[in-house]
């Protein structure tokens, strides 16, 4: 048995799931709902206040599925009670991030501004501060949604091996290489 697929999920309080016929689990919160489509072989039922993931045979794809869905559905449970939040970071001379609503406009050294539209499902904050790099904030309950537009802001400028210049995810590590003059 897969050691993920076979660990309990437990419901938190204030969160209800419903599986329908056609095998999609709904998950309701008190930050939202989410639902997801699961394969048909892929059993889903929920016993005394914990969620159990079952598979019916022992084929590699079941079993690939079997833990895949049940990280997915714990995923799901803890977005709609706690939500999930990426920061990034812009790191470089003149960068700088401004938002009005969901477009975020980024100054990322090109010629011209990028302005980025966030999904209506997460929620950005931009915080500007003397002294440090500007710092963008997303929260929502999605967590595949949030990594997604974290890494599509990523995505815009990478951070580069020899300044460390970019934008890039507040705890990321960027390894620098020495210059060509290092090399002497």
């Amino acid at each position: 048995m897969s050691r993920i697929g076979k660990a309990p999920i437990k419901l938190e309080t204030g969160v209800t799931i419903n599986v329908s016929a056609a095998n999609e689990v709904t998950v309701k919160g008190p930050k939202g709902e989410l639902k997801k489509e699961i394969d048909r072989d892929i059993k889903v039922e929920v016993v005394d206040g914990n969620i159990l993931i079952s598979r019916p045979t022992d084929q590699i794809r079941h079993r690939a599925l079997h833990g895949l869905y049940r990280a997915l559905i714990a995923n799901m449970v803890k977005g709609v009670t706690t939500g999930f939040s990426k920061q990034l970071e812009l790191v470089g001379v003149g960068y700088k991030a401004t938002n009005a609503g969901q477009l975020l406009d980024l100054s990322l050294g090109y010629s011209h501004n990028i302005v980025f539209e966030v999904p209506k499902e997460l929620k950005v904050g931009t915080v500007t501060e003397k002294g440090q790099n500007p710092k963008i904030n997303l929260e929502g309950i999605d967590k595949q949604l949030l990594g997604q537009v974290a890494a599509k802001l990523r995505s815009l400028r990478k951070p580069e091996p020899y300044k460390g210049k970019g934008v890039r995810y507040s705890d990321e590590v960027v390894r620098k290489k020495a210059g060509k003059s290092a090399g002497k």
